[in-house]
C-alpha cells in the first residue's frame, strides 16, 4: 500500500516525529483513551518513542500494526489516526481508529476508514476486514455499522482492560460485501 492516501478533507500519511505533541495531547484525553489499550496520560515521551518505533515499518507488512496519521488538508492539523494489522497470510486485517476530541462528530473518522477500506480491499486485495469494539463505545459501533460492517459476535467480559473486565464486540466486512455496497452507491 502506498501512502499518502487522500479524501476530500484528509491526507492519510505516515507519522512524522513532529506529530508527537498533538498525538500525545489527544491520546492523553481520558475520554479518547477510555476504550483504548493505552492509559491516559499518554506522555510526550511515550508519543515520541511510539512514533520512532513505527517509522521503519512499511504499510502492509504481515504480522504488524501500521499506524496512519490523519492530517486535515485545509490547515495541516493532526486530526487523529487509524491503524491496521495485516494477518500473517495477507488476507485479513484488523482496523482501529482514534480522533482528537475537537474533530469528533464531524465525519472525519468515517471518511478516513472509508478510504482505508478502499486501500485494503483494492490495493492489498484483502478478503476480510474486522474491528474489535467495546459495545459501550456507541460512536464506533455506529460508524462501523454505517460503513457496512456486521456484528459477528459479542464476548461478555472477555477482555481485562484497565482493571476491569469488558465486553468485546467483533465487527467484520468481506471484500465482496464492500464491493457490492460500493456498486449500489
Amino acid at each position: 500500500m502506498d501512502l499518502p492516501l487522500e479524501t476530500s478533507r484528509l491526507i492519510l500519511r505516515s507519522f512524522r516525529e513532529t506529530d508527537a505533541r498533538v498525538f500525545s495531547d489527544y491520546r492523553s484525553d481520558p475520554q479518547v483513551a477510555r476504550y483504548q489499550g493505552w492509559a491516559a496520560p499518554f506522555t510526550f515521551k511515550q508519543a515520541k518513542e511510539f512514533i520512532r518505533e513505527i517509522l521503519p515499518i512499511e504499510p502492509g507488512q504481515p504480522g504488524h500494526w501500521y499506524q496512519i496519521a490523519l492530517e486535515h488538508k485545509e490547515d495541516g492539523a493532526l486530526v487523529g489516526d487509524c491503524a491496521f494489522y495485516l494477518s500473517e497470510d495477507n488476507r485479513q486485517a484488523e482496523i482501529a481508529f482514534t480522533l482528537a476530541p475537537t474533530f469528533q462528530g464531524q465525519g472525519y473518522a468515517a471518511e478516513a476508514v472509508e478510504r482505508l477500506l478502499e486501500a485494503l480491499f483494492i490495493d492489498l486485495q484483502l478478503h476480510r476486514v474486522f474491528a474489535n469494539v467495546d459495545p459501550a463505545n456507541t460512536g464506533s459501533v455506529n460508524l462501523l455499522t454505517r460503513l457496512g460492517f456486521r456484528c459477528e459476535g459479542c464476548f461478555c467480559q472477555s477482555l481485562w482492560l484497565k482493571g476491569v473486565w469488558v465486553d468485546e464486540q467483533w465487527y467484520a466486512l468481506l471484500r465482496e460485501e464492500w464491493l457490492a455496497a460500493r456498486a449500489q452507491s
